[in-house]
């Protein structure tokens, strides 16, 4: 009751002070507009922040459309204490910082050709031209500063129907650039799951596209993909599921969804969780992933420990029971815990209430502290040198192994035994 409340007070203020209200954004929108008669239309809001203005959402990154050339973007900039970015000259755009945003402005343009994965294009101070070029519907809604909506696709109407639908013939936008087949994957699971047959269609008959794509760009889409909430849904779509694992064939256990979304409950999802579930098995499936998408060494890490514990939890029975508090500290609770959800999501015969009890006993666990040291070790005779480190990781794995319990003698033999 308490979130509802929250989160309906967080609304009414967002109706109340729109984000354009904004005076940071106003003097960014003023500094364009300079030089232009009044009811000239200089610059709008486009893309996900409409988007999200209008579904009540919260409204992080901005993205701007002007009829200015970077240069004369740049020029009216240049004498503000604004951090200017060169971030995508070749297609018209520069990232502004301010205190509070991050805004992505571009020339309004049009696409002469493309190829499936670039485009040649010709800028423009035609709205509708703009539009055109433009993926979705719902992406191709423009805002003034003044909270007047410009909306050529009609996208309002798409957007209230929760219907995310090509901007002109599905088969040509695809064309245009094959990435935009995963992109309408992630906004329907955002939005809705139903698929009409014709976009259907004409998304398998161009899915070889992908193939042309940079796995760079295809990884960033698959992570925005993975954070949505409603990717755990993904099974209630055949269409979808589909498609997801035409692109996605490393992904071999998308039904593991099914027992995930019973016990995971958390606002946000956690995507490295997500990807030990829906990759990791006997077979070293994620190493294929690694090697494809040449994922960050962080990530690489941490599925591989995951790996491992999954590995040990098969052979040792008291991994979870026993053996939880030396593997909670060996490991951390945040790991034990991600461990017993991805362990219920795969092993079909774990119950739920198997799965709540464990997580009780992580959370109250109380994690010991090992409090010897170099420092300790030094004033009872050891050496500074490299059996020092020696040493004092073998007292810990002792004291570990005895249920975190070691002797004062047999910490001195230990020191004596490696001062010899």
């Amino acid at each position: 009751m308490l979130n509802l409340s929250f989160n309906f007070i967080k609304k009414t203020i967002r109706n109340i002070f729109p984000f354009y209200k904004n005076r940071e954004l106003k003097f960014i929108f003023n500094l364009l507009h300079q030089g232009f008669p009044k009811e000239k239309v200089v610059a709008r809001f486009v893309g996900g922040c409409v988007r999200k203005y209008l579904s009540g959402e919260k409204i992080d990154d901005i993205d701007v459309a002007t009829i200015l050339t970077v240069d004369e973007i740049k020029d009216r900039l240049s004498k503000t204490n604004l951090k200017v970015i060169d971030t995508g000259l070749e297609h018209g755009t520069i990232t502004v910082i301010s205190k509070k945003f991050k805004l992505e402005i571009t020339t309004l343009r049009k696409d002469i050709k493309t190829d499936g994965r670039h485009a040649i294009i010709k800028y423009t101070d035609d709205w509708q031209l703009d539009s055109e070029r433009r993926d979705f519907t719902i992406n191709a809604i423009y805002l003034d500063i003044n909270g007047k909506i410009f909306d050529p696709q009609m996208g309002t109407t798409d957007l209230k129907n929760k219907n995310v639908k090509f901007i002109g013939d599905p088969q040509k936008r695809i064309e245009e650039d094959y990435l935009r087949i995963i992109r309408f994957i992630r906004f329907k699971i955002m939005y809705d799951l139903r698929v009409e047959k014709t976009t259907i269609d004409a998304i398998k008959q161009n899915l070889d596209g992908i193939k042309q794509i940079s796995k760079e760009r295809v990884l960033i889409e698959l992570y925005k993909i993975l954070e949505l909430k409603g990717f755990l849904n993904i099974n209630e779509s055949s269409d979808l599921k589909e498609i997801f694992r035409i692109i996605f064939p490393e992904f071999l256990y998308i039904d593991r969804l099914k027992r995930f979304k019973k016990v995971y409950n958390l606002p946000h999802i956690d995507r490295d969780i997500l990807l030990a579930v829906l990759l990791i098995d006997n077979k070293a499936n994620h190493e294929y992933f690694f090697h494809k998408y040449k994922i960050s060494k962080k990530i690489q890490i941490y599925l591989e420990k995951i790996s491992l514990n999954l590995k040990k939890l098969e052979s040792n029975r008291n991994f979870f029971y026993l053996d939880l508090l030396k593997n909670i500290y060996k490991n951390g609770k945040n790991h034990m815990m991600a461990l017993n959800l991805i362990n219920y999501s795969t092993n079909s015969k774990i119950t739920s209430s198997e799965f709540s009890k464990l997580l009780k006993n992580i959370l109250k666990s109380k994690v010991p502290k090992f409090h010897i040291n170099g420092d300790y070790l030094k004033r009872n005779g050891m050496k500074e040198g490299t059996s020092l480190g020696k040493v004092l990781t073998t007292i810990e794995d002792e004291w570990i192994e005895n249920r975190f319990k070691i002797s004062n003698n047999r910490v001195k033999e230990l020191i004596k035994l490696y001062s010899n």
